[in-house]
């Protein structure tokens, strides 16, 4: 069984959702996932986000503010979900993802929270249809000003492995507040993630959102582990935009707390995160020889 570091774009299409799980278990710590917003502006015309990400090292993409009933724009044309998946996974040969957002009902009620479309919220009528987009991981989190909540979260958490069967696995956390500030991330809802059928779980990097410590995070990055799930790590309140040095250090910090997988969010430019950073991030956590092979890499290998 290969880790996924050395994975090629041909194995990940034969892959089963176990063995990538597997795959990213044998890593150690040296998985890289990269989130983009799909209807940001490329950072060049020539060239998409999604590629952008790819070639400074990440191993998974993760695309955010996709509405699955929509069409979105991709070098001139208009997509549909299906077939924008497609088309980026051919063009990065990464792992492929999509953030959903379980947003409490009570959210529309509040003037300080963003409405989202129905497309974007993990709902049943939408988990149908990310089932048809041939996705490897879907990511039930909150944008900011979103409303979601960890409650709707567990629920949401069950709703998608009871649809999305053993074809995609699920990641689920909240890299923030994301609106909603007295949802405290604790022990109990880590608990009910794990019970609730979470693969990887998603927790904010220590020193990206206050008062979440490296102890806490160490605490629950174990209870994970000890009950064989994945935990993944987050930089999602635009520190993807900071100085190279607090990259890496966040990056080594997280890397010591053994995390599985480190994502690195979209706010660094217009939907993308520095692209430098990602290779920051990348050589931090496996080196130049690892970070190198991946940026390198033919898509048709």
């Amino acid at each position: 069984m290969k880790r996924l570091l050395d994975c090629y774009a041909s194995d990940f299409k034969k892959m089963t959702k176990a063995e990538k799980l597997l795959a990213i278990k044998l890593s150690e710590g040296r998985s890289l996932v990269a989130e983009t917003v799909v209807t940001a502006p490329p950072m060049y015309p020539n060239v998409t986000n999604q590629e952008i990400v790819a070639r400074f090292g990440a191993d998974m993409v993760l695309l955010n503010m996709l509405d699955v009933f929509g069409t979105t724009l991709l070098d001139g044309k208009d997509l549909k979900a299906k077939d924008y998946v497609a088309t980026i996974r051919k063009l990065t040969g990464r792992l492929i993802g999509l953030n959903l957002e379980p947003v409490a009902e009570t959210s529309a009620k509040n003037p300080h929270l963003e409405s989202i479309p129905v497309g974007r919220k993990a709902v049943k009528e939408t988990l149908k249809q990310v089932k048809e987009l041939n996705l490897d991981f879907v990511c039930l989190t909150g944008n900011p000003k979103t409303g979601v909540t960890h409650k709707e979260m567990i629920s949401a958490v069950k709703e998608a492995k009871g649809i999305l069967g053993e074809n995609v696995f699920i990641i689920a956390g909240k890299m923030h507040h994301a609106g909603v500030v007295d949802d405290p991330l604790t022990e109990a809802v880590v608990k009910q993630l794990v019970e609730a059928g979470t693969n990887i779980l998603l927790l904010p990097s220590p020193k990206t959102v206050p008062g979440f410590t490296v102890a806490e995070a160490t605490q629950f990055v174990r209870y994970i582990h000890e009950h064989d799930r994945l935990a993944m790590s987050t930089i999602g309140t635009s520190q993807e935009g900071s100085r190279q040095h607090v990259i890496e250090t966040i990056a080594l910090q997280n890397k010591e707390i053994g995390f599985d997988l480190h994502h690195i969010g979209d706010a660094g430019y217009t939907g993308l995160a520095i692209p430098e950073n990602i290779e920051a991030y990348s050589v931090a956590i496996r080196g130049k020889r690892h970070t190198m092979v991946r940026m390198a890499q033919a898509v048709t290998r």
